[in-house]
């Protein structure tokens, strides 16, 4: 489902956003009247203070008399429809994980002025410049040196989180697409180039912003890696071609014994305000699947359409759902604000649930689930309860669509595991 938002109702969504001062300038010379964005495709950049860019395309079309952006990456397209004008000005603001746009429409019909993503505690801004019919991403000026589709095994040196991770690669002459999966998820849809011994993939959906580069040294090794990313400084990366007949160490998996921990969480609802509990009467004999979120999270935005398929089809074989919302802030107002997005994005059928803590918080396990005997480190993370109301397994991250293959494991994985929890 999607909801149309005015003038008037975005900017008291931008309010939390970018504090009172942006707001009220903003809002002096904000109407949906203006020059508008050409149609067609656009290509973009975000400048980094080193002179890297991170560039992505996205194409202007109207919809019922309203201009949409949609945003590429790979084979993904991500809508954006929140898109207002005044006089030379244009601000545009991304579906999900709380970032926006904010640009003077030059006389050319470019677009030059920054982009900027809401940490919570802090905001981060990058210099933004965007140049209508123009399809190209990254250029590729020789023919490649070799051709590096299929996977690799790749190492960020000193980055504890991503320290091993696997890179995943289609290459279609000088054009290339991808991504890399870590122990937490994937980044999500990278596209690129290989130009001589260079290849490089860029991605942006609002909540990454990556530049990946590296050295072509042979069929079989990337060297002198460099991962760009919002105004931090670039890591290294290196990587070895490797075959993975199954993906090892993926996301971390804990059995727990059957008939030993229950969650005794009861938390509010997050649209219809009333308290939850895995004791309530909906529940009981059920398969639950909690589901721990955040909308800052991109992996999670990957993980809830599945779910949502998956309790749709099942929910008559005794299959339940509860999501529950860990943002950036534990204040109640800002966290529904904040998972709007998904909402309305994503029309999820099962209940989201305030945390009350902070998706920073090294406490958060402690704070809403005290019986667990595994801490939750990682978003997203999956919890199975059986039909006794016991917590069975802990998944924690996710091998999302941009993985191809190893998406479809997972999600035969999770089949696997509710059916034989529906079988008991």
């Amino acid at each position: 489902m999607q909801i149309m938002i005015t003038a008037r109702s975005f900017l008291r969504k931008a309010l939390w956003a970018i504090g009172l001062p942006g707001v009220l300038l903003f809002a002096v010379r904000c109407t949906e009247n203006g020059p508008g964005l050409q149609h067609g495709i656009w290509r973009a950049a975000l400048q980094r203070a080193d002179g890297q860019q991170v560039v992505f395309n996205f194409e202007v079309a109207d919809t019922a008399g309203r201009p949409v952006i949609a945003i590429f990456n790979a084979d993904e397209r991500m809508r954006v429809d929140s898109i207002l004008f005044r006089d030379d000005s244009v601000f545009i603001r991304m579906p999900f994980f709380d970032s926006y746009f904010a640009a003077k429409i030059n006389t050319d019909g470019s677009l030059q002025g920054t982009w900027t993503k809401n940490y919570g505690n802090r905001l981060e801004t990058m210099p933004f410049h965007a140049v209508p019919g123009d399809s190209t991403r990254l250029p590729a000026y020789a023919k490649p040196a070799q051709d590096i589709s299929g996977s690799w095994e790749v190492s960020f040196p000193g980055e504890e989180d991503i320290s091993k991770a696997i890179g995943l690669f289609q290459q279609n002459g000088n054009q290339l697409s991808g991504t890399f999966m870590t122990p937490s998820g994937d980044f999500r849809y990278l596209q690129g180039v290989v130009s001589g011994d260079t290849m490089k993939l860029s991605g942006f959906d609002g909540g990454h912003a990556l530049l990946f580069t590296a050295r072509i040294d042979s069929a079989n090794v990337l060297s002198d890696g460099r991962l760009y990313s919002i105004n931090s400084e670039a890591a290294p990366w290196s990587a070895q071609k490797k075959v993975f007949d199954s993906l090892p160490a993926a996301y971390a998996v804990s059995d727990i014994p059957p008939g030993t921990v229950k969650l005794k969480f009861r938390l509010q609802d997050m649209r219809s305000s009333r308290t939850v509990s895995l004791t309530d009467s909906a529940f009981l004999g059920k398969v639950t699947v909690i589901q721990i979120l955040g909308s800052w999270c991109p992996n999670c935005m990957d993980e809830t359409p599945f779910f949502t398929e998956y309790y749709r089809e099942n929910r008559q074989r005794g299959v339940e759902f509860i999501g529950i919302d860990f943002e950036r802030t534990p204040d109640l107002t800002a966290s529904k604000q904040a998972l709007q997005s998904f909402f309305n994005r994503f029309d999820i059928p099962y209940p989201v649930l305030f945390s009350g803590v902070a998706a920073s918080d090294t406490a958060l396990t402690r704070k809403v689930f005290p019986e667990l005997p595994v801490a939750i480190r990682i978003f997203p993370t999956t919890i199975f309860i059986d039909r006794q109301g016991y917590v069975r397994k802990l998944h924690s991250g996710l091998n999302g669509p941009a993985t191809g293959k190893y998406y479809e494991q997972f999600k035969a994985e999770f089949r696997a595991i509710m059916n034989g929890l529906l079988a008991e």
